[in-house]
């Protein structure tokens, strides 16, 4: 059940596009509640201004560390989660192999789907490449204010995708029309260049190191020298796994 992709760049050498975004509805999410909380993490990455109901922070790199503590875009998100009343969702695509949806409401996590765990750098071989986490369909829907669309997403985030054909972006782009989240998320790995079908980059708050400015260029530096050899946390820590039955077996 695909629905039409904006037209975005995939660079060929990296397999993909990778970015990652934390969403807050727009109506409980003020900026001067916000910024602080991304200054105190040294949050790397642009601030898009409130539109079609919500809030959207883009991390920098996308499916990488972009805060303080080896957090990627999802470890930042329930960061500010913890500390903000209501929604906060993330979305994260890496390399358009792999979508991870995560969902809290008033600092408590209550789902978190992964389209293919073994598309995690440090996955071990015998990660199964099934989605998990498909069961939080509902919660999505619920917490997206479209409890009519549970179905058509639970169908949605259960179909393995054949990786020759079809990007993670397009399973994205479905997601976000049934939930009505912004549906140029998907062109977000775009940035720094403006994005397809969204705000021009002009638009967005530039952060680096949790600041504007050249407060945060003289604080960039040394940050992103570090963060490019840290890589965040998987998505799900105890994938399910295979492997097992055939080695037992082989042993027989």
């Amino acid at each position: 059940m695909y629905l039409p992709l904006p037209s975005v760049p995939v660079p060929a050498s990296q397999g993909g596009m990778s970015y990652g975004a934390m969403l807050l509805p727009a109506a409980g999410a003020s900026a001067q509640a916000l910024l602080p909380l991304l200054l105190q993490l040294h949050f790397s990455g642009w601030v898009a201004p409130p539109g079609d109901g919500w809030a959207v922070v883009i991390g920098e790199p996308g499916d990488g560390v972009v805060a303080d503590g080896r957090r990627g875009v999802i470890e930042a998100a329930a960061f500010v989660a913890e500390r903000m009343p209501g929604v906060v969702l993330a979305v994260r695509v890496r390399r358009d192999r792999q979508l991870a949806l995560v969902a809290w409401r008033s600092g408590e996590e209550l789902g978190r789907y992964s389209s293919d765990p073994s598309q995690e750098p440090d996955a071990d071989k015998d990660v199964l490449s099934e989605p998990v986490g498909t069961e939080h369909a509902e919660t999505f829907a619920a917490l997206c204010g479209h409890e009519e669309a549970a179905g058509r997403l639970t169908e949605l985030l259960g179909e393995e995708l054949d990786p020759d054909s079809v990007f993670e972006s397009e399973r994205l782009a479905g997601v976000a029309r049934l939930l009505g989240l912004p549906g140029w998320l998907v062109a977000a790995g775009a940035l720094p260049d403006d994005i397809p079908t969204g705000p021009r980059a002009r638009e967005l708050t530039r952060l680096r190191a949790g600041a504007p400015g050249a407060a945060g260029r003289v604080r960039d530096a040394p940050l992103r020298a570090l963060r490019r050899h840290q890589q965040p946390p998987p998505v799900i820590a105890d994938p399910p796994r295979g492997g097992g039955m055939e080695f037992e077996l082989w042993m027989l």
